[in-house]
C-alpha cells in the first residue's frame, strides 16, 4: 500500500467514525423513522454527499450502527466452555454489560427501540447471528448445570434476566436519576454491578467472587 492509499485508508476510517457517532446520537434521539440522512450529516459536520459516499442509504447507516451495537457487546462470556468457573464466567459477563451500559448507552437505547417496534430494521444476518449466540451460551449453561456447577436453571430466563437488569441502566437512565436525585456515577455504577452479581449467583446456587462482593461499612 503506497503513502498515499494509507492517508486515504486513514480519513476514510475517521469519516465513517465521525458518521457512525453522530448517527447513534440521531437514531437514539429520532428513532429509524425520525432521522433523515441529512440531520445525520449536520451532527456529523460533513456535507451529505459525504455521508452517501460511506453509506449508501439510512437504512444501511442504521445497520452499520445496530452492528456496531453488537460487535460491543462481544464479551469473555462469548468464548465460555463447560470447563470454566461459571461463577467467575456471568460475574464478568453481568460487569462488562454493566459497564457499556454506562459507558455506551446510546447504543443500548438504539438496539432497545428496534426491539421495542418488532425488529423490521434487522436482517437474517442479525437474526441468525444473535441466535446461534444464544444457543452456543444456552449449551454452555446447560453444561455447567449436568455437570454439578451451578443450580439447575433455565438458561434463557437467566440471560434475559441477565440483558433487562443490566441493560435497564442504559435505557432508563433518565428514570433511575430522577429516582436517584442524581446521575449515576462510576462508583455508583460499580456499586450496582456488584448487587446485580450478588443477586444473580446467588440466585444460581453460586459463590461470589471475592472481587464482586457487596462492600459493607
Amino acid at each position: 500500500m503506497t503513502q498515499a492509499s494509507k492517508v486515504d485508508a486513514s480519513v476514510g476510517a475517521r469519516n465513517r467514525a465521525i458518521i457512525l457517532a453522530a448517527a447513534e446520537k440521531a437514531f437514539a434521539a429520532q428513532g429509524f423513522r425520525g432521522t433523515s440522512v441529512q440531520q445525520v450529516a449536520d451532527k456529523a459536520g460533513l456535507p451529505k454527499t459525504n455521508v452517501l459516499y460511506y453509506f449508501k442509504s439510512k437504512q444501511e447507516l442504521y445497520l452499520a450502527v445496530l452492528k456496531e451495537t453488537m460487535s460491543l457487546w462481544n464479551s469473555s462470556f462469548d468464548k465460555a466452555t463447560a470447563d470454566d468457573d461459571p461463577a467467575q464466567m456471568l460475574a464478568d459477563y453481568i460487569a462488562e454489560k454493566m459497564e457499556l451500559s454506562r459507558t455506551h448507552p446510546l447504543a443500548s437505547k438504539i438496539f432497545a427501540m428496534e426491539i421495542i417496534n418488532g425488529a423490521p430494521n434487522l436482517n437474517h444476518y442479525f437474526d441468525d447471528e444473535h441466535s446461534d449466540w444464544m444457543a452456543g451460551r444456552v449449551a454452555i449453561l446447560k453444561a455447567w448445570t449436568e455437570l454439578g456447577k451451578m443450580q439447575a436453571i433455565d438458561p434463557h430466563y437467566l440471560l434475559f434476566n441477565i440483558w433487562a437488569s443490566t441493560q435497564h441502566y442504559a435505557d432508563f437512565s433518565t428514570q433511575i436519576t430522577r429516582l436517584r436525585g442524581a446521575k449515576m456515577k462510576k462508583a455508583d455504577f460499580e456499586e450496582a454491578t456488584r448487587n446485580l452479581v450478588t443477586v444473580t449467583l446467588t440466585g444460581c446456587g453460586l459463590t461470589v467472587p471475592e472481587k464482586y462482593r457487596i462492600v459493607t461499612a
